[in-house]
């Protein structure tokens, strides 16, 4: 289930100080099981050597476009060839520039015109340089050919300026990475949208009716989602967690918030993934001032049952998976949930248990569907029972196998 496993990537390397990521990116390309082909400009090899790269990735590095010493008569060909994805990180001003005329005097140059892989390009230079005229005509030349930009992000560079410059952290790479291969899976074209974290019910401006949820369950189905190529939305209770690439977030945080935004989002959706833990009640009216505590010794609230969302979302061809948190009798509990919110999947789990509930980072799902068939996944990251889950919601949909070695659209 890892998006990267096995898949070849070509990593180009230009020269900037910021050639330092760029051996991150290697190394956590290659513990994610991708084999990684680096091609350095000669200006990149000033900054770092290209032993380096080859002691992280176990393979020789492209330093020219004609190696005598290589085992591949020419390298590039063969590169672009065999990639599922191109990278450039960090991609200069002078990289940029060529790419967008076309060029093929360097092993990056040469590769990116020989490959029908998708490109994603990485920006990093001064923010003056980024910001010129001709460097933005050659980045919007380079879009417009389908080429993925990712960054440049804005901070501190190293001609100590504060600007738009900075290559993006490595985990932005991957997560770019992983977006243009899920271009061609199984979700493609499809809108999958995704809840996550727990609703807040406020009591006054201080006080909230709340649950242990983290969002890590719904985050990991959004990501999933992603790696399987679909536009991912995700509607989201206040949480700290990180986003993955090509998600967009919709933040909530009551209930109704919740409400209004799944129903919104689900009107032109394939499928809703009710990971959420939505709170059940809310109090009835909420104070404007903080409640004081005066001299009393107790205290109640008027609590009304918060909408159940997954039963308001209703059209037809839509598929719709609930999750059922339970602490006891938790497949009858699941079960009683499948025909009054009208699912199509649940996902069960005790979270009580070792290794499932909220915050770890791993489940224990047993999924049933619609017609009472059952299937424990035992313990598994929660990525995985996403993958799991997404896996049959394609299958609902009627969606094709994973195209993983289709052509991607021309640039």
């Amino acid at each position: 289930m890892n998006p990267l496993e096995g898949r070849s990537v070509a990593l180009g390397v230009s020269g900037s100080i910021a050639c330092y990521k760029a051996v991150d990116l290697a190394s956590k390309l290659v513990q994610l099981g991708a084999r990684v082909d680096v091609m350095m400009t000669e200006a990149a090899m000033e900054f770092v050597a290209p032993l380096t790269f080859a002691a992280v990735t176990h393979r020789p590095v492209v330093e020219s476009l004609f190696d005598p010493k290589s085992e591949i008569s020419i390298d590039h060909v063969a590169i672009a060839e065999r990639a599922d994805a191109v990278v450039i990180a960090p991609a200069t001003a002078q990289t940029i520039a060529k790419l967008a005329l076309g060029l093929a005097d360097d092993p990056i140059g040469a590769t990116v015109l020989a490959t029908a892989a998708p490109v994603i390009v990485c920006p990093a230079m001064d923010a003056h340089m980024y910001d010129n005229p001709a460097t933005q005509m050659n980045v919007e030349t380079l879009a417009s050919r389908g080429f993925v930009i990712a960054g440049p992000a804005e901070g501190r560079l190293a001609s100590g300026l504060m600007g738009k410059g900075r290559l993006i952290e490595t985990a932005e790479m991957v997560g770019h990475l992983r977006l243009a291969l899920g271009r061609r899976g199984s979700l493609a074209g499809r809108k999958v949208v995704v809840s996550a974290g727990g609703t807040k019910e406020d009591i006054d401006p201080v006080r909230f009716i709340g649950n242990r949820s983290t969002g890590k369950m719904g985050y990991a189905v959004a990501e999933a989602a992603i790696d399987l190529g679909a536009e991912t939305v995700i509607v989201a209770a206040p949480n700290a967690l990180q986003p993955p690439v090509g998600a967009r977030v919709e933040a909530v945080r009551s209930a109704l918030e919740m409400r209004d935004a799944v129903l919104a989002e689900s009107s032109d959706a394939d499928a809703v993934v009710m990971a959420a833990a939505v709170a059940d009640w809310r109090p009835r009216e909420r104070s404007a001032s903080k409640l004081k505590k005066g001299g009393r010794s107790s205290f109640s609230l008027d609590l009304e049952r918060t909408p159940d969302i997954i039963a308001e979302v209703e059209r037809r061809g839509l598929v719709k998976v609930g999750f059922a948190a339970e602490s006891d009798d938790v497949l009858a509990n699941a079960r009683k949930k499948i025909a009054p919110k009208g699912l199509d999947l649940i996902a069960a789990n005790d979270v009580t248990a070792p290794g499932s509930g909220f915050g770890s980072d791993t489940n224990r799902v047993t999924l049933i569907d619609r017609g009472g068939n059952v299937e424990e996944l035992g313990v598994m990251t929660k990525y995985e029972v996403g993958r799991r889950i997404l896996d049959r919601v394609a299958s609902l949909l009627g969606c094709p196998a994973a195209r993983r070695d289709a052509q991607p659209p021309a640039r």
